[in-house]
């Protein structure tokens, strides 16, 4: 078909020009005596989209889930007690990766449409007087349903209770696009990814762990290689790595950075906020629901929409694919054929939401979903239009 495909998926996302353009370089000596004064000015540059000071910054060739697998086995021995809660595909993946590597895990299942239980991760924490519990895993953004978590909440929880529990987060899907504050929020190991919010290619694992997490180190007992901090600590303190890196990813990395810190990171929240804000205004318009059972768990990077009962969301999502040119996520595990999700992250903008808005709105229409011709495409349209009219004028001022 003429034209670009419309990628909408929660990612991988779009990929600014900056960033493909300093990918396409010549290959590299990755132990040249001048790289390190491109790495290490990076790891530091890395570390601001974090909001962290002290933490430290690893850079693994893998997806996210490498970088799970490095969190749990740099810190952990098999046998450790961890407390999880499942409420989505990726907490799911997460929970099933700890029982696999040997770890006792604690899981709090919730309905899918909801985020972590804080209360009773309270209730739990305090009750293990023993201290038996060695970490508390957060996913922040649950990218299956669309639901942020309170990251802060589970802090201060831990805090009440004087837990010594480390605080490991998923960040995948929201680092770089919803406000994370390593620091401020005592988080032990956050692990993130590439291909989301750093609008990068798929294919590196960024995290950033702190001290805490990194004198457990010393104590866990978990077998580990290629994923190991001590290779990479050794290394990259000189600039260097303990293998050959992607450099074309991190040339990649350095211009994302870039970008994100050129544009502030409390602007790109905002603007997230502002998208995701005009998709939700859609749904509203379209007489739908979202799958977060509660405003305060709606994702600012990505959108699950219920289907009234009766329709298939994984044939509206294969019909956009093949009439319009058109890519949005599908359901997946309990919400397979539920939902279809709207990815409204990374390098976008308003026309681009729209774009998305009116490809859903054709494609449920061509199916006999019971929506309105332009009724979310408009409600979009007026939120887009008063609310950026109104930041201009903040910004004229």
């Amino acid at each position: 078909m003429p034209g670009i495909r419309g990628l909408f998926i929660p990612g991988p996302t779009n990929v600014p020009q900056a960033v493909r353009v300093a990918m396409d370089i010549a290959m590299e000596d990755q132990r040249a005596p001048d790289l390190p004064a491109f790495t290490l000015p990076l790891f530091e540059d890395v570390k601001k989209v974090f909001k962290s000071r002290a933490g430290q910054v690893f850079l693994f060739p893998a997806s996210g889930t490498g970088g799970w697998e490095a969190a749990m086995t740099n810190t952990l021995s098999p046998g450790d007690r961890v407390l999880i809660s499942r409420f989505g595909q990726f907490s799911l993946l997460w929970a099933d990766m700890c029982q696999r590597m040997g770890l006792e895990v604690d899981v709090v299942d919730v309905p899918w449409g909801e985020g972590v239980p804080v209360e009773i991760f309270a209730d739990k924490l305090k009750a293990d007087t023993g201290h038996t519990y060695k970490a508390v895993l957060v996913t922040h953004n649950e990218t299956a349903t669309g639901v942020t978590s309170d990251v802060a909440a589970v802090r201060r929880a831990m805090d009440h209770a004087n837990h010594p529990a480390m605080l490991f987060v998923d960040a995948v899907s929201s680092l770089a696009s919803i406000d994370f504050r390593m620091d401020e929020w005592g988080v032990d190991i956050c692990v993130s990814g590439s291909q989301k919010g750093f609008m990068m290619p798929a294919g590196l694992a960024i995290l950033c762990v702190s001290e805490k997490a990194l004198a457990a180190r010393k104590q866990a007992a978990a077998r580990r290689c290629y994923f190991d901090f001590e290779d990479m600590m050794r290394t990259n303190k000189d600039g260097f790595f303990p293998y050959t890196p992607p450099l074309h990813m991190l040339r990649a990395l350095r211009a994302a950075t870039d970008l994100l810190l050129e544009e502030g990171l409390e602007n790109v929240f905002a603007r997230h906020y502002r998208l995701a804000e005009g998709v939700r205004r859609a749904v509203t318009g379209w007489g739908l629901k979202l799958c977060a059972r509660d405003p305060k768990w709606n994702s600012d990077t990505v959108s699950a929409i219920l289907l009234p009962d009766g329709y298939d969301s994984a044939a509206l999502v294969r019909h956009a694919y093949t009439r319009y040119n058109m890519s949005l996520g599908m359901g997946l595990n309990k919400v397979a054929g539920k939902v279809f999700r709207i990815g409204h992250l990374g390098d976008l903008n308003e026309i681009m939401c729209l774009t998305a808005l009116a490809g859903s709105e054709m494609a449920m229409r061509d199916l006999g979903v019971p929506v309105e011709a332009g009724s979310g495409v408009a409600a979009a349209i007026e939120y887009y239009r008063t609310t950026g009219a109104a930041a201009a004028m903040k910004n004229a001022a």
